[in-house]
């Protein structure tokens, strides 16, 4: 469990890191607030100041890397330490895939990924809803899950976004134990065809996990969803974001199509194990 002064520390950090390198760093505030464990943050100080900091975000099987060093401490090998540290602690914790994320536009952290033998894998658009007027949406219900959802919306995690069974019961469990978070089941003819996943944070509601059974894909579910969702929050006032692959063509134009706009791309590599 991170103090609050580490917290405070690892923001301030971060700041300025995006502040010198105009990015943003992907750091899962809602998993770094919420830690069980000291054994997945590693943090560097130099004469009691944080100038390097690494976190590992563990996802079923798979564990996402994502670290900073302070602009002006870089090239000193604090965070080639960390890395070695977080590697070593992802294998010995047995992840299956490692993914090391890095803002789109950091050279240096390219530079740095590619030393390390990672290979480029996907890329990432963080979006927002930009305000625009929308109908109201009709033949659709979302409700929130109950016990009795788990098998569907595990169902929906491996036919619909392609998970590992075991991941997905691993992934379904952690979202219920999340505070500020609604998963929306998407009822159609009284008969679940999709799940949503939101979550308001600091003003900011997020869409996660959105996903429709594959015999009810191509129907314009979707899109309702989409527009349903949108309209609730915004009127509640809370902006709306979301993150997707770029290679997820369908998905980008979807998300395109009721009004987001990209903001933010992460890269993220693939660490040969």
């Amino acid at each position: 469990m991170l103090t609050t002064k580490q917290l405070q520390a690892i923001k301030k950090l971060q700041k300025e890191c995006e502040t010198q390198d105009n990015l943003q760093l992907k750091l899962n505030w809602d998993m770094l607030e919420n830690r069980k464990t000291n054994q997945l943050d590693f943090l560097h100080y130099e004469k009691d100041e944080l100038v390097a900091f690494l976190g590992l975000y563990s996802f079923g099987s798979t564990v996402e890397v994502c670290g900073m060093v302070k602009p002006s401490e870089r090239r000193k090998g604090q965070f080639r330490l960390l890395f070695k540290k977080g590697i070593a602690t992802a294998k010995q914790n047995g992840y299956r895939k490692i993914l090391l994320n890095a803002p789109a536009g950091s050279h240096a952290a390219k530079a740095f990924l590619n030393k390390q033998g990672a290979v480029y894998t996907f890329s990432e658009h963080q979006m927002v809803w930009q305000e625009s007027s929308l109908e109201t949406v009709e033949g659709l219900t979302l409700r929130k899950a109950n016990v009795d959802d788990l098998d569907m919306r595990i169902r929906l995690s491996v036919e619909a976004l392609g998970m590992a069974k075991e991941d997905a019961l691993s992934m379904e469990s952690l979202f219920d134990s999340e505070e500020d978070t609604d998963m929306l089941m998407i009822d159609v003819n009284e008969k679940t065809v999709g799940k949503i996943r939101l979550k308001r944070i600091d003003g900011q509601a997020w869409i996660y996990g959105f996903s429709i059974l594959p015999e009810h894909q191509g129907k314009g579910i979707g899109r309702k969803v989409l527009r349903r969702v949108i309209k609730d929050q915004s009127s509640d006032g809370y902006s709306v974001h979301l993150e997707v692959e770029t290679k997820n063509d369908h998905a980008l134009g979807l998300y395109e199509s009721v009004g987001f706009k990209a903001v933010h791309s992460q890269d993220y590599y693939t660490y040969q194990l």
